[in-house]
Parts: structure tokens; sequence; C-alpha cells
């Protein structure tokens, strides 16, 4: 071999390196194309859940007792009292604007369940208002059609829960559950597409099914802004 062939040579150690770096592209190539085909199939299941006709709430709920995932079902459900229902209010964000979506629990009969928490829709904070709440729970029966969700795990920036100040920053069913009294809730929440309140405007319940695909970025931006919400709720405040 002549002096120049051995000089054209790559050294073994320089195309060792070339041939790994190679692989990790061909990888992440494969990842991304199978990443792909799940967030397409994803939106396709979301898509024929949210759109179908409602079901009753409580033969999905029995469902998600059995182990089957029930989230973006598009369900009804008869909720007595819960335009005058005591609620929590969990932090989010909405179009840019900062509120709070208030939760009350409904009862159901779904399987071991016995009752379910409905995120009756976002007040933004510039109304200070609520809705009435009753002294005792009304027994007017109040029709809701929403999408079945399973919570957001909360991350290192979500602030830590204030259940003795009504703030709430993720939404830990069963510790809400528990502070509005709701006995075997089920591990999803309603989210509903319905007024409880159609008198009370600024309530806003969310509309369904156009927000459904973007709602993972409104999640990142409310974790974001959530150091913000820490400071601004601390107890020295």
């Amino acid at each position: 071999m002549t002096d120049a062939a051995a000089t054209r040579r790559l050294p073994i150690g320089l195309t060792l390196v070339v041939l790994i770096a190679l692989g990790i592209l061909i990888a992440l190539g494969v990842w991304q194309l199978q990443r792909l085909g799940w967030k397409t199939d994803l939106l396709a299941q979301i898509e024929a859940r949210s759109t179908a006709a409602p079901a009753p709430a409580g033969e999905i709920l029995a469902r998600a007792g059995q182990g089957e995932d029930v989230g973006f079902y598009r369900v009804r459900l008869i909720c007595p009292g819960l335009d005058t229902a005591s609620f929590l209010q969990l932090y989010g964000l909405k179009n840019g604007q900062a509120g709070q979506r208030l939760f009350s629990a409904c009862p159901v009969d779904g399987g071991p369940y016995r009752s379910v928490l409905v995120d009756r829709g976002f007040v933004p904070d510039t109304v200070e208002a609520r809705p009435p709440v009753a002294s005792e729970r009304g027994t007017t029966p109040v029709e809701v059609v929403g999408l079945l969700r399973e919570p957001d795990a909360p991350n290192f920036v979500t602030p830590e829960n204030q259940p003795a100040q009504n703030l709430w920053y993720g939404s830990d069913v069963p510790a809400m559950a528990q502070a509005l009294g709701a006995e075997a809730p089920a591990p999803v929440f309603l989210l509903a597409e319905t007024s409880s309140n159609p008198d009370f405007t600024a309530l806003d319940p969310t509309p369904l099914p156009g927000e459904i695909a973007n709602r993972h970025l409104e999640i990142s931006e409310e974790r974001r802004v959530g150091k913000e919400c820490r400071a601004r709720w601390a107890p020295d405040h």
C-alpha cells in the first residue's frame, strides 16, 4: 500500500465513532416513525371517542373498574344539585388567561365507583364572582355531557396543593374527592362541555372536540408558569 493510500484511510477509532453515530441516528429515526404512528393512532382514537354520541357515564365507568382505558370517552350524566354544589378551584390557563377550573363531585353508579369529579369549567382571574353554593346538596337534576379524562401527572415545577385555602395546582383525584366528601371516586374526571350554570356566563366549559388536540400545549404552558403560582400564593403573601 502506498503512503498516499494509507494517509487517505480513516483511522479505526474514527470509523467506529462514525458507525456508532450512524446507528444512533437510524435508531432515532425509527423511534420517531414509531412515535408518529402511535400519535396518529391516539388522535384517531380520541377523535372517534370524543365525537361519538354520549354514552351513560355509569356504563363506561364500570368498564374502567374492570381495567379498561376509558380516557376521552364522551358520556352523559345526571348530577342532582350540581348547579349549587360546593367546588374546588384548580389553577389553569385558557387561551393565555390565568384562572380557576371548578371541580365538584357527582354521585354515580359505575361498577366499584360511587362518585366522579366534574370539571364544570373555567373562570378567569379577572372575575371574582363564583356560582352559588347551597348549604345542603340540592336535588335539581343537571345533565352534564363531556369527556372522561385521566388527571395530568404533576411534575417538579407543580406547586403543592393547598386544600385548606381551596387552592389546587394538580388534579389529585383521591385528595380532591376526600375534600369534597365524595365516596369511592372514579380514577378519571368528567370534563364538562355543557354548563352547569348557564346563567353564570363567566363559567366557560371546554369546547369540544377542537381543543383536545392542542391541550398538550396548554398543559406545557401551565407547567411553565407553575413557579409563578408558587410565589403568588406563598403563605407569607
